[in-house]
């Protein structure tokens, strides 16, 4: 049963950190563009690109964290919450900023958490017995 909640969590956890960023890309104009600045070197800076990546986020993560289309969402969300992660990997070796870059934010440190929560939901789908998709699956 621990597994069952433990995946329920990560899939839910994962799905609403998407939305949440997702709708933070939607609803706080520019948002999305500085970040591409920053951390992309500008890749994906086009205000109309962010918009539609956000929204594209923003469902994406409610499917995953309902548990549906599996299949499909939980390899988009790794690619998604991955790819995020590998920008920042000078805060994974070096949280405190003290060698690597300057800049310190710790809470940059959980997206490696993140990361490899989405590749352990692709990794164990079939042991996700609570999501949607096999709930329904079962009935028919």
């Amino acid at each position: 049963m621990l597994a069952k909640i433990a995946l329920l969590i990560m899939r839910i956890g994962t799905g609403m950190l998407l939305v949440l960023w997702g709708g933070v890309r939607l609803l706080e104009d520019g948002m999305g563009a500085k970040l591409a600045e920053k951390y992309y070197g500008g890749v994906g800076a086009d205000s109309t690109l962010q918009l539609a990546f956000a929204g594209f986020e923003v469902a994406i993560g409610a499917l995953v964290a309902l548990g549906l289309l599996r299949r499909f969402t939980l390899p988009l969300s790794a690619l998604i919450l991955v790819g995020g992660a590998i920008p920042i990997w000078r805060h994974f070796l070096d949280p405190y900023g003290l060698y690597l870059h300057t800049d310190a934010n710790l809470l940059f440190f959980p997206s490696i958490t993140v990361a490899g929560a989405a590749l352990a939901l692709i990794a164990l789908r079939d042991m996700d017995v609570l999501a949607l998709d096999r709930v329904i699956g079962k009935k028919r």
